[in-house]
């Protein structure tokens, strides 16, 4: 079952909804719904999270209750993703590894994909974006409501990096994603795939020197803490799914589809709106507290990837890839 994209007028809408309720009234208990993440409760994943659970209450006046479980607590991503194949979460917040349950996911992970932002933005949110929603809920069956803006992933390390040459010998961890461990590897790094939820003890503790992710991601996880340097690579302008189990749409009413859709945009909606702020704030609070900000040349970065980049394109979606580059101003 494929989702169809097509808005309803108000109106319209009101009239082939006359007489219908959202199913069981309001004296029967709520449907109590799961939505999992791994970011903890300071991050905008899971305040827009709390404000996608309450619109959905609010939407279906009370029919569904959804309660928002971050810092891994229902499990990892891949392990969030399995559980809404078979019902037992069903939503999730999910970014790459998404592309080891269907490949073309394995193009958005290539390292200086995208040219900035605005490039981003106008693939997932035209028809392309749309598109690969549908085609995921057929390959999987977890259906994307929305994808939610996140900013560009940097490099953090205990050791100056100004060059890929200063990669060498550098242990970062990296999720398993086959475009994440190949790319940095190419740059020169030793890439070493791991739970994030491991990261903090494995820095603290010298198992590995470096990590990359968003800045808000990092200063959220305290990871700040146990790293000396910022590197400014821009290395990925990427986003995180808001995805949902079809067997638990499914069993639920038209009214109730059409409040978690609604509700759904309006929760990227407002989660975009706080996110740039929100990293803005991280940013600053990382350097008062002594991280170093590193501005690098990230030209050599980017033709450290490329070979890589063309290979995976082959291997993973060399369509996907050329539209992609296509859109680049």
């Amino acid at each position: 079952m494929r989702l169809k994209h097509t808005w309803i007028p108000v109106s319209a809408m009101m009239v082939a909804l006359a007489g219908c309720s959202f199913g069981e009234g309001a004296e029967d208990e709520p449907k109590l719904l799961r939505l999992g993440h791994i970011q903890s409760e300071s991050n905008a994943w899971h305040q827009a999270s709390v404000e996608f659970a309450h619109l959905v209450h609010e939407k279906t006046d009370g029919s569904v209750k959804v309660e928002v479980y971050p810092s891994s607590t229902l499990g990892a991503d891949r392990d969030l993703v399995e559980g809404m194949q078979i019902g037992s979460v069903d939503f999730a917040l999910v970014a790459g590894v998404m592309s080891n349950f269907y490949d073309p996911y394995a193009v958005l992970e290539l390292p200086y994909l995208f040219e900035n932002l605005d490039h981003l933005e106008d693939f997932l949110y035209g028809e392309d974006g749309k598109r690969l929603q549908e085609d995921t809920l057929e390959a999987t069956g977890v259906r994307g409501l929305e994808f939610w803006l996140r900013g560009a992933r940097q490099l953090t390390t205990n050791r100056l990096v100004e060059s890929p040459a200063d990669l060498r010998g550098v242990k970062i961890r990296v999720p398993n994603i086959e475009a994440s461990v190949d790319g940095w590897q190419a740059m020169g790094a030793s890439p070493t795939p791991m739970n994030f939820g491991e990261v903090y003890s494995s820095l603290q503790t010298g198992v590995i020197d470096a990590q990359e992710n968003p800045i808000e991601f990092t200063a959220s996880a305290r990871i700040h803490e146990v790293q000396d340097y910022l590197v400014m690579t821009d290395h990925v302008f990427g986003y995180v799914q808001l995805l949902m189990s079809d067997l638990t749409f499914e069993e639920l009413t038209e009214l109730e589809q059409q409040a978690v859709l609604e509700a759904a945009e309006e929760a990227r909606i407002f989660q975009n709106e706080i996110v740039a702020t929100q990293e803005e704030n991280a940013l600053q609070m990382m350097l008062d507290e002594g991280v170093e900000q590193i501005e690098v040349d990230q030209e050599p970065f980017r033709e450290a990837v490329q070979d890589v980049n063309e290979r995976l394109a082959d291997k993973y979606g060399r369509e996907l890839y050329d539209t992609i580059q296509g859109m680049r101003e």
